[in-house]
């Protein structure tokens, strides 16, 4: 039996409607939810048997605020992490770029170094996992090979040439001859028992130093991860994490509106400029088992004077072609463009809501088919849901619905459905406020 067709433990209940409702995706439990963006995440999930092969791929997933981004990102976060992939995330925000003057790209590496992520430690913070899971791996299959003992000097010596295979082929890329010293430097800090140098090398590839003088004095190395080459140093873990067993690595971040609401166009520029050396490397086969997906509104990416449309060598690469239209968009294009879920789909999200709830509190269900029906006909009649509905205001509503229904038993579900207050309310779809939310930055 699928975990989507199985009852919800109640923690993971709770996690994921207090999520829903609190208007941002849940972490955990999303089988239990999913519905429609059936092509799209099959798009996707081409792409991750690509990078696994030793490829690359990039992808901007487009869609209103509340459409279900995050979602999807979030869905194929967990689906590669089952695939033994590594997965680093961040949201972009005014003090994380992707280029600054003030640390701003540095402190997107740090947001996502310190959230990278295994299966075995979804929550992020895997680093020194991975790191010594790897040394370890090495030494086992060191002594399957010798059959020598664990103590042995042969045995040290073994690995030590092994660890040095992985290095070599680690330091020919660019920046590759520094994080080649720095992982042999961790090795043999975990042969020693030394957690101190174990944390200093960690401390290192977080890129929490600041000065070269720093990293010579502790490491004996005269370089530091800055603003400007943080990217050359995620491409380099994607080829160690494949040396160390892994499929590959995966970078998702999400808000790329916030290069978009960037007020100096000068800043924006070197933003946009660092996003096409990202794209540009993965679409030319200089980077390999890494796969990047970004996060946008349709303005963020479309708008000519400020988007990424205004840097006209991405906008060339990006452009949809003349073919593709609403309802057969072409999702093998680098901009993936989310198509609003249909009321069908939203009855079914309902219905899977609905028992999760009933299961979270122990009741037994109250509302029919034709009550489910009935709200989502009340919906997506509203005027201006055909533009302007997301999946958020849906589930937003349906949920406090499911909430007052559960402590008013009194309550009958026909008269909350026909209250003047839910029938006639105008849609509150944020896609018309936050075209006004832009429009400081547009004048």
């Amino acid at each position: 039996m699928s975990e989507a067709n199985k009852k919800a433990p109640r923690r993971i209940a709770q996690a994921v409607l207090n999520s829903l409702k609190g208007g941002v995706v849940p972490r955990i439990g999303l089988p239990y939810i999913t519905v429609g963006r059936k092509n799209e995440i099959a798009a996707l999930l081409h792409d991750v048997d690509i990078i696994a092969e030793g490829g690359a791929s990039f992808r901007f997933i487009v869609g209103r605020y509340g459409s279900g981004k995050s979602f999807l990102l979030q869905t194929i976060r967990n689906y590669v992490m089952d695939r033994g992939f590594i997965v680093c995330d961040a949201d972009l925000s005014p003090e994380r770029r992707l280029q600054g003057t003030k640390g701003q790209g540095l402190a997107t590496y740090r947001e996502l170094i310190g959230n990278l992520s295994t299966k075995t430690r979804p929550e992020g913070g895997a680093l020194a996992l991975v790191l010594d899971r790897w040394i370890s791996t090495v030494q086992s299959e060191a002594a399957q090979e010798t059959g020598l003992a664990p103590g042995d000097p042969a045995l040290t010596k073994a690995v030590d040439r092994k660890i040095t295979a992985v290095t070599s082929s680690i330091s020919e890329l660019v920046h590759g001859f520094e994080f080649a010293r720095l992982l042999s430097c961790y090795y043999h800090a975990y042969v020693d028992g030394d957690d101190e140098m174990k944390a200093r090398v960690t401390r290192w590839f977080r890129g929490e130093y600041t000065l070269k003088k720093e990293a010579k004095d502790d490491l004996g190395v005269n370089i530091i991860i800055t603003d400007d080459d943080w990217y050359e140093y995620l491409k380099l873990f994607a080829s160690f994490f494949r040396l160390a067993g892994y499929q590959g690595m995966m970078i998702m971040v999400d808000e790329l509106v916030n290069i978009y609401k960037i007020p100096n166009a000068i800043s924006r520029q070197y933003n946009y400029e660092k996003l096409l050396t990202m794209y540009n490397d993965t679409l030319q086969g200089k980077a390999r088992y890494l796969g990047i997906i970004m996060g946008a509104t349709p303005q963020a990416v479309e708008d000519k004077r400020r988007g990424v449309y205004s840097y006209e060598a991405l906008r060339s690469r990006l452009a949809e072609g003349k073919f593709s239209r609403p309802g057969a968009r072409d999702l093998l294009a680098p901009v993936i463009r989310l198509e609003p879920l249909t009321a069908e789909e939203m009855l079914v999200l309902c219905e899977k809501l609905t028992e999760l709830h009933a299961g979270l509190y122990g009741y037994d269900q109250r509302l029919t088919d034709s009550d489910l029906a009935a709200f989502i006909k009340i919906e997506y009649e509203r005027i201006g849901a055909d533009q302007n509905i997301t999946p958020r205001e849906v589930i937003r509503d349906f949920i406090e619905l499911l909430d007052l229904l559960y402590q008013n038993p009194a309550l009958s579900v026909e008269a909350l459905l026909r209250s003047d207050e839910f029938a006639y309310a105008k849609s509150e779809a944020v896609s018309d406020s936050a075209d006004d939310a832009y429009a400081e930055f547009t004048i």
